[in-house]
């Protein structure tokens, strides 16, 4: 099996900025090993290595890692889209072999972020470079990324922990479900099975059913993979409460899908082990 969204950092190295002491659960230094420790007993073989600083050096450092690692599967990292060298610097990094896709950290700017022309040959470097985008966002940028995914028809899209949407006992589930559904019309896009546990907010774990259902109802098994958001999962929940949770959520039929191949496919994986 496959985790399609795992992170690794140091403090105060590699670009680090996040977590900050006000993250008191996961303010330490998290690195491979300590990943091996929590995915080898759930049966989880290999990742998708998954940038956290918007810094040059995180990128590097995690290709590095990769290289030395046979289980890191591909690594999605970052680079300053609005820069003016941002699409010579696209396909200088497209050149590392374990390099599949970027992810500018959007969750926190402007809803209307993907609109701006400036990005466009960032966005365009993407497709000619055969590299992925994923998505960090939130329900307010999905209709932005909706006109993306209908400039560039085949950028291939994730979208990160489902858009985080706000898990509680409002009326967040209606809102969020109008947002993605477009999205998931567009054969280009897919969509993260992660992320949930630590946006239930006050609400009860078993409060992510809803939104585990409407994202194979609206993807697919085919366009959905699961991921394990860890170690930021560590404010929630337990990698193997996450793991086992998602299991239940996934019919039995459909888990070599979405805990395997979706990865692979969307990612240009080597499908071997």
């Amino acid at each position: 099996m496959i985790d399609a969204h795992q992170h690794v950092w140091q403090l105060g190295r590699n670009g680090h900025t996040w977590p900050t002491e006000a993250e008191a659960g996961i303010f330490r230094d998290y690195g491979l090993a300590d990943f091996r420790d929590m995915a080898l007993p759930c049966g989880v073989t290999r990742t998708v290595l998954v940038q956290s600083q918007e810094n040059a050096v995180d990128t590097e450092w995690l290709l590095d890692l990769a290289e030395g690692e046979n289980r890191v599967a591909g690594v999605v990292g970052w680079t300053d889209f609005a820069a003016p060298g941002a699409a010579a610097r696209i396909v200088e990094l497209a050149a590392r072999h374990k390099l599949k896709g970027l992810r500018p950290m959007v969750q926190d700017k402007a809803a209307d972020w993907y609109d701006d022309p400036v990005l466009e040959p960032a966005f365009a470097a993407l497709v000619d470079s055969g590299l992925r985008l994923d998505a960090l966002v939130r329900v307010p940028h999905l209709a932005s990324l909706d006109r993306l995914a209908a400039r560039f028809p085949t950028l291939a899209i994730v979208i990160d922990h489902a858009a985080k949407p706000r898990i509680d006992a409002g009326d967040g589930f209606a809102e969020w479900h109008a947002a993605i559904a477009p999205l998931a019309a567009r054969e280009q896009v897919f969509c993260k099975l992660s992320g949930l546990l630590t946006e239930c907010r006050d609400a009860p774990p078993d409060a992510v059913e809803p939104y585990a259902n409407a994202i194979l109802d609206l993807f697919g098994a085919e366009r959905t993979m699961w991921g394990s958001d860890w170690p930021v999962l560590d404010l929630a929940a337990s990698y193997a409460d996450w793991f086992e949770r998602a299991q239940t959520l996934v019919p039995a039929a459909a888990r070599e899908r979405v805990f395997r191949r979706t990865a692979v496919d969307f990612y240009g994986l080597d499908p071997v082990a």
